[in-house]
């Protein structure tokens, strides 16, 4: 099935999310502006069409992409290659990106996206039969908690996740402007809040030193932290290794130091984690995701699939078809696109479909390709610029 046209739609959001970490701000924008507005991707080929979804974070510390780049990659770099192509040749066309364009990760994640949902369509099957089969029929969720300049917000939020939706995973953004001793009391208020049933993370998006990120695991180990995510800068392996000998059985989590396979395999080389975190939009989609969760399955570290996938069933079931493709004995602790998942309200382009939290879980949808049917109508009332390649 070759293919014949491609369309990258940037459409609006009904919502605007803004939330405080490390780094600076993660903010979907004001309503009609393209900046941190998700971008669609429509594959035609021979009376099938795949879609793929992404929002692109930057501005970011470690993901360069925006709209801008997105559809400049794809109808000038990569769409040329891509016409006449069959849909399944997904190796073929990886390669072709590395060859013209190895850092376009959200263009590149997608197109590969798009093509697993149409091979998917092509074959009547949900993408999880083409990369693994149904390992996990439920997926348990995690709740990404912002940063904050009042904890009981802080509190309240990771209570509104336990009650509201069932969550038993939470993961508190760190990293905060004042300082280590500032998140260190943050965790203790949340811990004390939730009990110990429910597992409490915590994700510094490099915001730490190695210095702070020894106090903070002095401060709290009478408060079990269950996991820690990426404290330190992305390419100080070497710390990432002391502080995984120093965490006394805290399993380290490598996020924003984990992009490419060969990333993957430094971290792994450098003894730098116990777990990778692997979103798909960082990687390039569900093709290099899946070579990644090999070689960690290889080093017998575990995965995790991050990614908040705020307002977007697409990408939040990109993410769910590949977390429930694997060993429910590799993943951990929980998959994060919760944001796609109706806790903001509906995703304005997508259909009524039962991809829906009950009791803190998440079933992958069992219909072709991603299971997501698209609201074309609501698409084109939200779309703020089209680019069609044929």
């Amino acid at each position: 099935m070759k293919i014949e046209r491609i369309e990258i739609i940037v459409s609006d959001l009904t919502q605007r999310l803004q939330r405080m970490r490390s780094t600076g701000s993660y903010d979907t924008g004001r309503s009609g502006d393209l900046l941190g507005k998700p971008v669609l991707v429509k594959i035609f080929a021979e009376g099938v069409v795949g879609y793929g979804q992404i929002r692109p974070l930057s501005p970011h510390h470690s993901i360069p992409d925006t709209y801008a780049s997105i559809i400049t990659a794809i109808q000038e770099v990569y769409g040329p290659h891509l016409i006449g192509r069959s849909i399944f040749d997904v190796e073929a066309i990886h390669a072709m990106f590395d060859n013209r364009g190895p850092q376009n990760v959200n263009a590149r994640a997608l197109i590969d996206h798009a093509l697993y949902d149409a091979m998917g369509k092509a074959l009547g099957q949900p993408v999880y039969n083409l990369i693994g089969g149904l390992c996990q029929e439920l997926i348990p969720l995690e709740w990404s908690i912002s940063m904050a300049s009042d904890i009981a917000r802080v509190v309240e939020d990771a209570q509104r996740a336990v009650s509201q939706f069932g969550i038993t995973v939470l993961c508190m953004k760190a990293g905060h402007p004042n300082g280590w001793r500032e998140d260190v009391r943050t965790f203790r208020k949340i811990r004390e809040a939730i009990g110990l049933d429910i597992v409490l993370g915590m994700d510094p998006n490099t915001g730490w030193s190695c210095s702070d990120t020894f106090s903070v695991l002095e401060a709290l180990k009478d408060y079990r932290l269950d996991y820690l995510e990426q404290p330190i800068d992305r390419h100080d392996l070497r710390g990432m290794a002391a502080i995984r000998a120093a965490a006394s059985g805290v399993p380290l989590m490598a996020d924003e130091a984990c992009g490419t396979i060969k990333d993957a395999h430094a971290i792994i080389a450098a003894g730098a984690a116990d777990v990778l975190c692997i979103k798909l939009y960082k990687h390039g989609g569900i093709t290099p995701a899946r070579k990644i969760a090999a070689l960690a399955e290889a080093a017998n570290l575990k995965i995790n699939c991050g990614g908040l996938a705020v307002l977007s069933q697409l990408e939040a079931a990109a993410g769910a078809h590949f977390y429930a493709s694997r060993p429910a004995r590799q993943v951990m602790p929980a998959g994060e696109f919760i944001f796609g998942l109706g806790v903001m309200g509906p995703d304005p382009i997508a259909a009524e479909n039962d991809f829906q939290i009950r009791d803190g879980h998440v079933r992958a949808p069992n219909g072709p390709g991603f299971g997501i049917t698209i609201d074309e109508t609501a698409l084109e009332r939200l779309t703020l610029r089209r680019e069609v390649l044929a």
